[in-house]
């Protein structure tokens, strides 16, 4: 998608502008993939949404015990939408806990819990299949182990902090960590 917009800039010559300059190396390729949104025919391309913001980057689940930790995500969302931060959700089955349909897992996240950030359809978030986004990750970070393993990427997608499941949204631990970034 960079590339196609690259190409476009240079035939109008824009790229020699800051501004497109900037915005081009902003987004990190990791990023740049069209992923599925969760129970939705739409897709969402990373770098569209978040380049060069912070990222909260979390898988999840429907059926674990911290499914209830989505009430803390969407406040944090609420809470730092506005400064910059940028809260995705990666719906998994990677611990065997996800909805049996997606039509569920959207249930869940959007009518039990009132989601409202980005959530990504199921996908991998570990081993050889992981998304480009959790294979990213995973290189920086420790992968997830559980459900509700939260990482803070800074504005040039680096992993700052990753947080396990039993961290909570609401942890001083965790908004300390987003607000250093914003």
């Amino acid at each position: 998608m960079l590339k196609l917009l690259f190409s476009a800039a240079l035939t109008l010559g824009l790229a020699a502008t800051p501004a497109f300059a900037a915005e081009s190396v902003a987004c990190p390729a990791f990023l740049d993939h069209d992923l599925p949104k969760l129970h939705s025919k739409d897709t969402v391309n990373l770098c569209d949404l978040a380049a060069g913001k912070p990222m909260l980057v979390v898988n999840t689940a429907s059926h674990c015990g911290f499914t209830g930790q989505f009430k803390g995500l969407e406040a944090l969302h609420e809470r730092y939408a506005k400064q910059g931060l940028v809260v995705v959700g990666f719906a998994s089955d990677d611990f065997n806990q996800e909805a049996k349909t997606e039509e569920e897992a959207a249930t869940i996240c959007f009518k039990n819990f009132g989601v409202t950030f980005t959530m990504i359809a199921p996908s991998p978030v570990t081993g050889a299949n992981a998304t480009p986004v959790f294979a990213h990750i995973n290189q920086q970070a420790k992968a997830p182990r559980w459900n509700f393993t939260k990482y803070l990427l800074n504005e040039k997608g680096e992993v700052i902090e990753r947080f396990g499941s039993t961290t909570g949204p609401e942890s001083s631990k965790l908004t300390q960590a987003i607000e250093s970034v914003l």
